[in-house]
């Protein structure tokens, strides 16, 4: 299985994104460091956003234990859908940063090394440890939650939301035809055999 922009865009589109033509164009640049400032030639509006190598680095890693061991092009797709997911929210991004700088460091305490440098078992362990499996997605919570909320969530969401991901649960609908995020949220398997209209009311 290959993740590419277009499942990144279709993600972004379900969690209604705002995605102009060409908005996300011309990011697959090298990941230059995530900074507040002016960025180059003191033009802060038309800089392209981007991904500080660190947190993009962690995101991937959290991303591969997350998704399927099979999947390819895991890595553009995250950088892809978490620009798109951030742009224009800088208190979202903010939240992002602060919470894989979080689980980082946690990284950094229990297991003497950066989160995206341990195994993918020690870094399973390191989220199961945390209760993070269990915590509920809250972006004003302890830091178990806020990880939840603002990485795996939002990553596991991109993934089966995308039209890649969808298909390999089963879900019918991808992003752009009809029940597209319903879809997602309730997979055919859990409806009623009973209710001919399959869940769905006449419109």
């Amino acid at each position: 299985m290959e993740l590419t922009r277009r499942d990144a865009l279709a993600a972004l589109a379900a969690a209604g994104a705002t995605v102009g033509g060409g908005a996300l164009a011309g990011r697959f640049d090298p990941p230059r460091a995530d900074a507040g400032g002016s960025g180059a030639a003191g033009s802060p509006s038309t800089a392209t956003p981007t991904l500080s190598t660190d947190l993009l680095d962690l995101l991937d890693a959290l991303a591969e234990v997350l998704y399927p061991s099979d999947v390819d092009g895991r890595r553009g797709f995250v950088e892809e859908y978490v620009l798109g997911r951030t742009e224009g929210r800088p208190e979202y991004r903010a939240g992002v940063r602060e919470a894989a700088a979080q689980l980082d460091a946690v990284a950094r305490d229990w297991e003497g090394n950066a989160y995206a440098d341990l195994a993918a078992e020690d870094r399973d362990r390191t989220l199961r440890r945390l209760g993070v499996e269990t915590a509920d997605p809250d972006p004003e919570g302890p830091i178990t939650d806020r990880i939840r909320f603002y990485l795996v969530e939002d990553l596991l969401f991109a993934f089966y939301a995308s039209p890649a991901g969808g298909r390999l649960v089963g879900i019918e609908n991808p992003i752009g035809h009809p029940g597209g995020i319903e879809s997602y949220q309730r997979g055919p398997m859990e409806r009623d055999p009973d209710d001919p209209t399959g869940g769905d009311s006449d419109g």
